[in-house]
């Protein structure tokens, strides 16, 4: 098989080798693609369990388990919902996290 790389891609490559982590670049190109595996892997299981979460849903709306909301009832989820991302956000802060 042979790849053909933009100047930059080659460039990366051959720069990878030279800082000595990989001894050729048969080996940085495999690296990438595993890497890419494992990005396409984790995308194709986000979108399984946004499907399943999507299922899940409808089933509730269909059995009648949901909550009508008039303005100030979703203002006040709205605010809910950016007041805990916020104490999640300071605890990661506080965590060194973020």
């Amino acid at each position: 098989m042979n790849v053909s790389l933009t100047p930059e891609l080659e460039k990366f490559v051959k720069d990878k080798v030279k800082g000595g982590m990989y001894a050729s670049a048969s080996e940085v190109v495999r690296e990438g693609l595993r890497w890419l595996e494992v990005r396409d892997k984790t995308q194709a299981e986000k979108l399984a369990d946004l499907r399943e979460a999507i299922a899940e849903a409808d089933r509730d709306f269909e059995e009648g388990r949901y909550v009508e909301l008039d303005d100030e009832g979703l203002r006040e989820f709205f605010e809910d919902i950016k007041r805990r991302g916020r104490e999640r956000l300071a605890q990661r802060r506080e965590k060194g996290e973020a």
